[in-house]
């Protein structure tokens, strides 16, 4: 018990900083959006580990700490003046959008998370735990199902009610064309294809460079303004 003890520290630090960052940004900030839905998620991957729901723990914890560092490293470069990487620079500079939706924000920082820094933290958790991105299937999956879940309940927290349907139809359209579950197997893909790459220096920075940017294009997509509600 004292081992797990001893991995389980780092993830209540995490959520320790999330919820400072809830307390310090105004409600309707766009990354104050999508910090409540990921301190949700990582709060309950707090409790299953708790509940001993994960098969090896010291792999989840891993897996789960690297990546939500990749999250608060954005976070702390944003705050410093500095240049997130792309999958997350539309979401710090669109935060303050009128014209963009709270479940815009929301999805447009799981795009970002998932499509980039999941993957990167898959390698990141390898090189620690001397395995492979096979051996965190597990983990990865588990996680996986947890966003996936979060992601309908946000959907349907944060989406206008059916009276404004025909209003907010440009809002249906633009997120219906986004898929959190797509975003998942690709970035298992793009995992497996970093650890391959590992070695190979400046092909692995070009690929890791292109993700990244291709996700921003996304996430830019995902936050276009559309039309005030009446």
């Amino acid at each position: 018990m004292a081992q797990l003890e001893h991995f389980t520290t780092p993830v209540d630090t995490v959520i320790a900083r999330m919820r400072a960052i809830d307390a310090a940004l105004p409600e309707r900030d766009g990354v104050a959006v999508f910090n409540r839905v990921y301190l949700t998620v990582t709060e309950e991957v707090d409790r299953r580990l708790d509940a001993g729901e994960f098969p090896d723990p010291r792999a989840a914890i891993a897996l789960d700490v690297r990546f939500a560092r990749r999250y608060l490293a954005a976070v702390d470069a944003a705050s410093a003046g500095r240049r997130p990487p792309a999958c997350w620079r539309p979401l710090f500079q669109l935060r303050g959008h009128p014209g963009v939706r709270p479940l815009q924000f929301a999805l447009a920082g799981i795009n970002a998370h998932i499509g980039h820094d999941l993957a990167l933290a898959v390698v990141d958790a390898c090189r620690p735990l001397a395995c492979e991105p096979a051996d965190l299937e597990d983990e990865f999956d588990r996680v996986g199902e947890l966003l996936v879940s979060l992601e309908e309940r946000v959907r349907e927290d944060l989406m206008p009610g059916p009276d404004l349907l025909q209003i907010a139809d440009p809002l249906t359209h633009l997120l219906g064309s986004w898929s959190l579950e797509r975003a998942r197997d690709a970035a298992w893909v793009a995992a497996r294809a970093l650890w391959a790459l590992r070695h190979c220096g400046d092909v692995a920075d070009e690929f890791t460079e292109r993700l990244d940017a291709a996700v921003g294009f996304a996430g830019r997509m995902l936050l276009t303004p559309l039309p005030e509600l009446i």
